[in-house]
C-alpha cells in the first residue's frame, strides 16, 4: 500500500500569487465630473430636455476614461415604458444608450484635458403618472479606478395641459363628450376645464397627449388639438396662462368708489346709492343711499348690488 502511495503524482507546488501592481503616486491619474445648470426636471410624454456635463482629466498623466450609464427606474414593474438616453459628445455620432443597450465608452484625454457631453432625456409616449428615472453618469479613471466621480439627475414624468379646439357655442358638450370617454377606458386624462368666458377651446389635463389627440378626433364638434394645424406639434399649454380662469374673481372685482349701483336684495331693495368704500377681503361695499333723509353709510355685500353707472362716466 505504501508502495502505490508513493508511486502517485503528488499535485503540482501552488505558485506564488502576483503581487498587486504599485498603486499611481498620489496625482498622477484624477477625473472630474460637472453638471452645469439643475439636476432634476419633469417632462411631459415625448419632450426631451438637455443637461450639460464638463469631463476633466485632473491628473498629471494622459488618461483614458471610462463614461458609464446607470439608469434606475422607480419602479419595478416588467412592462415600464423606456426612457431614452443619448449622450453627445462622448464619440463622433451619437451615443443611443437606450437603443444600443451598451452603457459604458472610453475617451482619451491629456493631463488638463476637458471634454463637453451632452446628455439628453427624452420621456416615453406611453409614460404614466409618478414614472421616473434616475440617470447616473459615471467618470472612472483607467489609470486608476480609485480615480472617479459621478453625478445624478432625476427625470419625472408629469402631465401636460392641452387646449382643445372646438366649434363656437359647443365647449361644454365636448367636455361631456371627453369626460365620459375618458371614465370608459384609461387615456390618461385626469381634469377638464371649460372656462364660461373662453369661446371655442377647452383645457384637458393628460399624461399622453397622442392618444388624447385620437380621442378627440372621433369627438363631433372637437376640432382637434391646440398649435397643430400651425406648426403641426402639440402646443402644451403654461399653467400661467390659465390661472385667471381657476382663480375666481372678487364679486367687487370692476366696482370702484364713486360708482352708482342699484342694491338688488335686502331691505334696501331697489335703492339707489352711492359707493364710498370697497373690502375686497370681505367683498362687501360701503354705500350712501340717495334717497335716505340722512346720508347715513350702510354696509352691503358686493352681490347684492349692480353697477347702473360708472364714476368716471358720471364725470
Amino acid at each position: 500500500m505504501a508502495g502505490l502511495l508513493e508511486d502517485m503524482e503528488s499535485p503540482p507546488p501552488s505558485r506564488p500569487e502576483a503581487p498587486p501592481p504599485p498603486k499611481p503616486a498620489p496625482g498622477t491619474f484624477g477625473v472630474r465630473l460637472e453638471l452645469k445648470g439643475t439636476d432634476t426636471t419633469s417632462l411631459t410624454a415625448g419632450k426631451s430636455q438637455d443637461f450639460e456635463f464638463e469631463v476633466t482629466n485632473v491628473g498629471k498623466e494622459d488618461d483614458s476614461i471610462r463614461i458609464k450609464v446607470d439608469l434606475q427606474y422607480g419602479s419595478q414593474e416588467a412592462e415600464l415604458p423606456e426612457w431614452t438616453v443619448k449622450l453627445h459628445g462622448v464619440e463622433d455620432k451619437v451615443w443611443d444608450v437606450t437603443f444600443s443597450k451598451i452603457n459604458e465608452k472610453d475617451i482619451v484625454l491629456i493631463s488638463g484635458g476637458k471634454r463637453e457631453v451632452t446628455l439628453t432625456v427624452t420621456c416615453p409616449r406611453g409614460v404614466r403618472f409618478g414614472d421616473k428615472v434616475n440617470i447616473v453618469l459615471h467618470a472612472i479613471s483607467q489609470g486608476d479606478a480609485e480615480a472617479k466621480d459621478n453625478k445624478t439627475i432625476t427625470a419625472t414624468a408629469r402631465p401636460a395641459v392641452l387646449g382643445v379646439k372646438t366649434s363656437i357655442g359647443h365647449e361644454r358638450v365636448v367636455a361631456d363628450s371627453l369626460a365620459a370617454r375618458a371614465k370608459e377606458r384609461d387615456i390618461g386624462v385626469f381634469s377638464i376645464l371649460a372656462p364660461e368666458t373662453l369661446r371655442g377651446y377647452i383645457f384637458v389635463e393628460s399624461m399622453n397627449p397622442d392618444r388624447l389627440e385620437e380621442v378627440v378626433r372621433g369627438i363631433r364638434r372637437a376640432r382637434g388639438l391646440a398649435g397643430r394645424e400651425k406648426t403641426g406639434e402639440i402646443r402644451e399649454t403654461r399653467l400661467e396662462e390659465i390661472e385667471h380662469f381657476l382663480t375666481p374673481k372678487p364679486i367687487v372685482s370692476g366696482i370702484m368708489e364713486g360708482d352708482i349701483v342699484e342694491l338688488v336684495a335686502g331691505p334696501f331693495k331697489g335703492e339707489k346709492a352711492r359707493v364710498q368704500r370697497i373690502d375686497e377681503a370681505k367683498e362687501e361695499l360701503t354705500v350712501e343711499l340717495f334717497e335716505a333723509m340722512v346720508p347715513i353709510p350702510i354696509t352691503v355685500p358686493g352681490k347684492d348690488v349692480r353697477v347702473i353707472e360708472k364714476e368716471k362716466e358720471e364725470k
